[in-house]
């Protein structure tokens, strides 16, 4: 099934609030928001400024630390 941004940014902050657990669904959803995101960045410059929360840059590194391991 295709998720909508509404439903990706639905699971990352049920994920980030303790509401399911972060799975692969939550770094899933991360990883298309991020490219979304980038897509926004080339788009205008308007954007350049914006990034994640730091929550959720530090669930992204906590994703790469498991996959490392």
């Amino acid at each position: 099934m295709i998720k909508t941004e509404t439903e990706h940014f639905e699971i990352v902050a049920e994920s980030l609030s303790g509401h399911r657990t972060t799975d692969d669904q939550t770094f899933s959803s991360i990883a298309v928001l991020s490219d979304r995101l980038e897509q926004l960045k080339e788009m205008n410059q308007a954007f350049a400024g914006i990034d994640f929360s730091p929550q959720v840059r530090a669930l992204s590194e906590h994703e790469m630390a498991l996959a490392l391991s």
